[in-house]
């Protein structure tokens, strides 16, 4: 084991706002041997989440900051390599924190799931079956409550959540509506997420269009941006409208604690409902998602899309891409076939 050699990626300082690649340093050093109750993990794929930005800011969050000279935290999946834990064999696909590494040993405690690639490929459980997949699956079912006959408006509309969200509301019998970035962004919500009416939010006429498209008001807003696009999507709420709050991948930072229209009277006279939504308080009811969500990509009812970058000096700059709306699709690093 002393002759396998680690990637990890630092982070090395605490950025201010959105990560930057000079925020982390790739390093090295010798792959640490399993003890009892361990396992060595050879990591396949690494994911790039938007809600790593959070995970190493130093202002309040719903996790302990990432701390510095340390690994970043990320989910992960690989292949058991070593197992020192009867309850896990080698050759095992698995899914859990593994870090920004190529290696991760950890106790045999830390793995979330063992995955099944029998149907779907490894990487869908950081994706469409990780996640971002149930992020839209409990936030939209369990906080939005969706109706047939509702229209729900998605912020972030071409991304792997907003995406997924927007597929199971037209599953669930509603119209959709996307916000997203750009003509081409646009397109790909119509074309292949099944929209039923997408706006470019940097179009000079983003407000206006919105209106148009909402011709019937909004029932549920499921929001990953906050600021001004949410200003816009807030006034067109329907009465006992359910606003879900997901994200906030708009504001660049929050200290000072950013300004802007008040959002009470809306929520007052509309008699709306707005709550925030965090992944790991649903991590009980995971394998509900995970068997729902197979269930109807197997149908071929649910589509999504993987941008896969290769290597691990990808990272570095892997959150900040997510934040210039570089990607088409889920943001995936892979390490090793």
């Amino acid at each position: 084991m002393s002759q396998l050699i680690n990637s990890q990626v630092l982070l090395n300082s605490r950025p201010k706002g959105i990560p930057q690649a000079e925020n982390f340093t790739i390093a090295t050093s010798p792959v640490v041997a399993p003890q009892d109750g361990e396992v060595l993990i050879r990591n396949r794929y690494l994911s790039v989440e938007p809600a790593m930005r959070g995970w190493i800011c130093d202002a309040g969050n719903y996790s302990e900051p990432v701390g510095i000279n340390t690994v970043m935290r990320s989910l992960a999946v690989g292949e058991i390599v070593e197992s020192k834990d009867p309850a896990y064999k080698v050759g095992q696909h698995v899914l859990g924190m593994f870090g920004w590494q190529d290696y991760a040993t950890i106790p045999a405690s830390g793995i979330d799931r063992v995955i099944d690639t029998s149907k779907l490929p490894m990487s869908t459980a950081l994706g469409i079956l990780g996640i971002n997949g149930l992020a839209a699956y409990f936030a939209l079912l369990e906080v939005g409550l969706p109706k047939a006959g509702d229209t729900v408006l998605v912020s972030t509309a071409a991304g792997s959540v907003g995406s997924c969200v927007a597929q199971i509301a037209k599953i669930k019998g509603c119209k959709t509506i996307g916000i997203t970035s750009s003509p081409e962004k646009v397109e790909l919500c119509i074309n292949e997420f099944g929209y039923d009416k997408a706006v470019n939010y940097n179009s000079p006429s983003f407000a206006e269009d919105l209106a148009s498209a909402c011709t019937d008001g909004v029932d549920v807003y499921f929001d990953n941006t906050s600021g001004r696009i949410s200003d816009a999507a807030l006034t067109l709420l329907n009465q006992r409208a359910r606003v879900v709050i997901c994200g906030t991948a708009s504001i660049s930072q929050w200290d000072p604690i950013p300004h802007g229209p008040r959002v009470e009277r809306h929520m007052l006279v509309k008699r709306a409902r707005m709550e925030g939504f965090v992944i790991f308080d649903y991590a009980d009811r995971y394998h509900e998602g995970v068997s729902q969500l197979s269930e109807w990509i197997l149908e071929g009812r649910l589509h999504y899309r993987e941008e896969i970058k290769h290597g691990i000096e990808e990272a570095p700059d892997s959150i900040a891409a997510l934040y210039r709306g570089d990607n088409l699709g889920k943001r995936l690093i892979k390490l090793a076939d």
